[in-house]
């Protein structure tokens, strides 16, 4: 598994393609929360936040997460790699695993830029350090969560395409339907009572504890069960194809 890591981060290292994905991600933050005239400009909002950071944050992963997890599988299938890994002496869980994890770390450095704007809140504070720790500390986690749940949809899509754009436009629907899409699903109130059933089987409830500053047990292990689900299904599709 730490072999497929390695394998992983550096083809995404070695390559430039993590670098290009990490500095796009931060300078379109940047550009949203302190330049362009809209709802999360920090300066306009006049508020020592970043919630607006954490909105913003998860439809941008939505659209990178699977562009970085769409080479995992459908590029090793569509170049003929898939079978020379299969011939090796390592385990299709270990292959799923350290291409997972992989995703997940570099998903991880996107967040890192991000202590910028931390800083610079926490200056602008009046008083100076006048900021919501419990939240924004709460919210960071439930970002490195949600980055993992995201990962591991865009590792499914990926076990599931031919090849590299259908994986990523499967793994940005995919993203989308989990992220947003049940949410306003059950916001139309069609099922009744079992309108809070459907909306909690969506990631937006769930990290919205997270946004809050709970870090609640149901939260994290419902992120885990979806972590553990799509990695199982992943591993399952991968053994088909051998």
């Amino acid at each position: 598994m730490f072999a497929i890591l390695k394998k992983e981060l550096w083809s995404y290292f070695g390559n430039w393609s993590a670098w290009i994905i990490i500095a796009a991600f931060s300078l379109i933050t940047t550009l949203f929360l302190f330049f362009f005239e809209n709802d999360s400009n920090i300066f306009d909002i006049g508020m020592a936040s970043l919630q607006s950071y954490f909105v913003l944050v998860p439809w941008l992963l939505m659209f990178i997460i699977p562009a970085l997890s769409m080479k995992t599988f459908a590029e090793e299938q569509q170049t003929g790699t898939l079978n020379w890994l299969f011939s090796q002496p390592l385990k299709v869980s270990d292959l799923v695993a350290g291409k997972f994890l992989s995703v997940w770390v570099v998903g991880i450095l996107c967040l890192i830029p991000s202590v910028i704007y931390f800083y610079t809140v926490y200056v602008l504070g009046v008083p100076e350090g006048n900021i919501d720790m419990g939240m924004t500390f709460g919210s960071y986690f439930g970002l490195i969560i949600l980055i993992a749940a995201f990962s591991g949809v865009g590792i499914l899509a990926s076990s599931l395409s031919q090849n590299q754009i259908m994986a990523y436009l499967l793994g940005v629907f995919m993203c989308f339907i989990m992220y947003f899409g049940i949410e306003q699903l059950a916001s139309y109130k069609l099922l009744g009572g079992a309108d809070f059933i459907l909306q909690n089987i969506g990631f937006y409830q769930h990290f919205l504890g997270f946004t809050r500053g709970l870090i609640d047990f149901k939260d994290v292990a419902y992120f885990v069960f979806i972590i553990g689900l799509t990695l199982t299904l992943s591993n399952h599709f991968i053994n088909k194809k051998k």
